[in-house]
């Protein structure tokens, strides 16, 4: 691990939501819930007054509804979310041209060598939110530390609205007392795996041998052990074009492929929206499955001109049912629709009519 280098992750604190109750006055204060009402939606984002009854972000939007029955529903706005993020971004590149978007709401800095505030990471974290503060009337938090795996860990460490540095010598006491849940790729699968070697900490973890590591997780383990140690040589890459968006649903109980219409249509939505945070164009349409033993298939079409709308996103995505060929009783447990093939191509056609070349083909079938 370089000590010269100095990364600053910023996040800002429950984005959306603050965005509502900025400018909604009548929010501010409530447990305000950023998700479309209905039983397949889940939950975009939640103000921290929403957080105190345990409803989180990607959690079913039914569920946050019974945690928290007082809860403010508001309908995600995408656009006025997008909005305020390039002004985000427009601060973050008066410090450093080495700015990695994660999502709308968070990002790496790498400052190693920035004039910024002397080159000092903490004022120029500490200014940078400031700035945010005063351009978009909205709080963020900052993790700073010698990578971005520790500086992601760190910027939740005085969250809302604070910051946290983790120099280069406080790396191994910062990370020892840590729930290995901490380590970003770490699910509750790898929890129980790890827990039934008696891993609950990453100091716990640090004392695992590299090769019982990878004989117990193969590549991930070299992961693991170097995860336990802080180390993270990934660079803070400035750009990186959007190649996929997805959406996708695990329903409460398995269902007939004659009954995915409506979970289609709501992931269809939620994709294109997302679609929204790119001005790069996407040429094909792609249904997920999968079935209730687990097996995933995909379906896909790239039409002659892309997807214009996203009622033309919804029909070629019910369309690609046509091409399920399982047997008429299987269940499903789980749909996804999604966009990829994108390109910079702005100024290319799109879709005028469904199908403007045919019925989905045979295009990139998998199963």
């Amino acid at each position: 691990m370089s000590k010269q280098r100095k990364i600053i992750h910023v996040d800002m604190d429950a984005f959306y939501a603050s965005v509502e109750q900025r400018d909604a006055p009548a929010l501010r204060g409530q447990p305000v819930v950023v998700a479309w009402r209905g039983a397949r939606s889940v939950v975009c984002a939640a103000s921290y007054e929403a957080r105190k009854y345990g409803v989180r972000s990607a959690m079913p939007a039914l569920r946050a509804e019974r945690l928290c029955p007082q809860a403010v529903f508001v309908p995600p706005d995408f656009a006025r979310y997008k909005a305020v993020s390039q002004q985000i971004r427009a601060i973050f590149q008066q410090h450093t041209p080495l700015v990695e978007p994660l999502s709308l709401d968070e990002a790496y800095l790498d400052v190693s060598h920035s004039p910024s505030c002397d080159g000092i990471a903490t004022e120029i974290a500490r200014t940078i939110r400031e700035q945010i503060f005063q351009i978009t009337g909205l709080t963020a938090s900052a993790g700073i530390a010698p990578n971005k795996f520790i500086a992601k860990v760190a910027s939740d460490w005085r969250k809302p609205n604070g910051q946290f540095v983790v120099t280069p010598a406080r790396v191994e006491a910062f990370l020892t007392g840590l729930p290995v849940a901490r380590i970003p790729g770490v699910g509750k699968v790898m929890q129980t795996r790890l827990g039934s070697l008696g891993v609950e900490t990453v100091g716990q973890l640090r004392e695992l041998p590299l090769a019982q590591l990878q004989a117990e997780f193969g590549s991930w383990g070299a992961r693991l052990y170097e995860r336990a140690r802080g180390i993270d040589e990934r660079p803070v890459v400035a750009f990186s074009p959007v190649q996929s968006i997805s959406s996708e649903d695990t329903f409460g109980e398995d269902l007939p492929l004659s009954a995915l219409g409506p979970a289609i249509i709501a992931q269809a939505a939620r994709t294109w929206a997302a679609r929204s945070r790119t001005e790069r164009v996407p040429h094909t349409v792609v249904l997920k499955l999968k079935t209730a033993d687990f097996r995933i298939l995909t379906r896909s079409f790239t039409p002659e001109v892309a997807p214009a709308s996203q009622q033309a996103l919804t029909d070629i995505a019910l369309a690609l049912c046509e091409r399920v060929n399982l047997p008429a009783d299987t269940l499903y447990r789980l749909v996804g629709v999604g966009l990829s093939g994108f390109h910079d191509d702005a100024g290319a056609a799109v879709q005028g009519e469904l199908f403007a070349s045919g019925p989905p083909g045979a295009s990139g079938d998998q199963d």
